[in-house]
């Protein structure tokens, strides 16, 4: 059985065009410059920031170290849930202090979160223990490890809360 090649058909005969086109592109590739030069990028590349962020260390933090990072002197914005402190000051529009949780800058939010209330007495005084959470429901508790997820996969964690004591 012997092949052969049949340019009878109109669709051969232009996928033969199409293999030596780029053959030819691929021996013989256009050596040209180009007539303008191009000018998005002249004056620098658009996304690179004004500044470099601030380099963010893994600290450990109590209640009260922790408490004068609540964004009002428009510095950092730090929350502690279940333990773990996120750096939120991305978040300077829901953490910040006109923030809808503006009042968890600053502070543990596990109760808060774990309840889905933003309410002032779900947070613990920060000269007080931290709140060991012991009579959350399960969903509760499920409910801040989701908050612990989302925040894990946004923000970026800079430390760990532990009691006022214990640093």
């Amino acid at each position: 059985m012997a092949y052969t090649l049949d340019f009878s058909t109109p669709v051969n005969s232009a996928l033969l065009i199409y293999i030596l086109y780029s053959v030819q592109k691929i021996i013989f590739p256009s050596t040209s410059t180009p007539k303008t030069i191009p000018t998005e990028f002249k004056h620098g590349y658009s996304w690179m920031p004004k500044e470099h962020p601030p380099t963010v260390l893994f600290k450990t933090y109590t209640p009260k170290t922790l408490e004068p990072f609540d964004g009002k002197s428009g510095g950092r914005i730090l929350l502690a849930i279940n333990g773990i402190v996120f750096d939120v000051t991305a978040g300077r529009n829901f953490y910040g202090p006109d923030g809808m949780y503006g009042n968890f800058a600053g502070r543990d939010a596990s109760r808060g979160m774990a309840k889905q209330s933003f309410d002032l007495d779900m947070l613990t005084p920060v000269d007080q223990p931290l709140d060991k959470l012991q009579d959350l429901r399960p969903d509760e508790i499920e409910n801040m490890k989701g908050w612990i997820d989302h925040f894990s996969n946004k923000y970026i964690i800079c430390g760990k809360l532990v009691e006022n004591d214990a640093a």
